[in-house]
């Protein structure tokens, strides 16, 4: 009897696995039927915990308006903190403001500053994550947790073995990603040579806004915009 209610489970586990692909097709066809219109833009990352009266909430603001001063979109996670900031100087500097939402069960809830027609709801991180990275120009990282650090490492990954086309990744706050890049450096790089000097050309640490974009703008002076996949 345990033997055939073990199978049966199983067997309901497939069922709903095999359904369920019909929803995550449906996720990538709205993502990318939505996504593909919206123009060159960059990803701004960062905490969902950040306050607004957080140095690093008000210089993504500021830095997402600059982008959009110079012609570029913004893409968020579309929640609060960081994305909200990133949202908000997108919005105020009257330039494309996209959040790609995730549902959660804390922290995620879509901020106002987003387009109307530009929020859209993924119930899939790993769907979620293809429209952040298909469709950016670049990555402006700020402090942030677990999640940042995620998307962080996957874009290099990606890049480091050419699954996806380079784009620039830049790291907002010396203070708080120098730590991080000296280990990189000293341990993955010089000590275990688990990586190559290469692999860390793209990556930028910053602390103002103005050299966000210098560095955006050096980068597709010599290349064209473009999905990266």
């Amino acid at each position: 009897m345990r033997k055939e209610r073990n199978a049966k489970g199983w067997n309901e586990i497939k069922t709903n696995d095999s359904w369920a692909l019909f929803k995550i097709m449906g996720e990538f066809v709205n993502g990318f039927e939505k996504m593909s219109q919206i123009g060159p833009c960059v990803s701004i990352f960062g905490s969902a915990r950040t306050k607004s009266d957080n140095k690093y909430y008000q210089l993504a603001q500021k830095i997402a308006h600059k982008i959009v001063d110079h012609g570029y979109g913004v893409i968020t996670g579309g929640g609060p903190g960081i994305m909200e900031a990133g949202n908000k100087g997108a919005h105020l500097g009257g330039g494309t403001s996209v959040g790609l939402n995730i549902l959660l069960p804390f922290e995620q809830h879509d901020n106002p500053y987003i387009d109307s027609d530009k929020n859209i709801n993924f119930d899939y991180f790993f769907v979620r994550k293809v429209m952040f990275v298909k469709y950016s120009q670049g990555f402006v990282v700020m402090p942030g947790g677990f999640g940042t650090l995620d998307e962080l490492f996957e874009a290099i990954t990606l890049i480091q073995t050419k699954k996806i086309d380079k784009f620039p990744i830049i790291l907002v706050g010396t203070e708080f990603w120098s730590g991080l890049m000296d280990w990189v450096k000293a341990t993955l790089l010089d000590k275990f040579s688990n990586i190559s000097p290469e692999d860390l050309d793209l990556i930028h640490i910053v602390d103002n806004e103005d050299e966000v974009l210098d560095i955006l703008d050096e980068f597709y002076r010599k290349y064209n915009l473009s999905p990266n996949f």
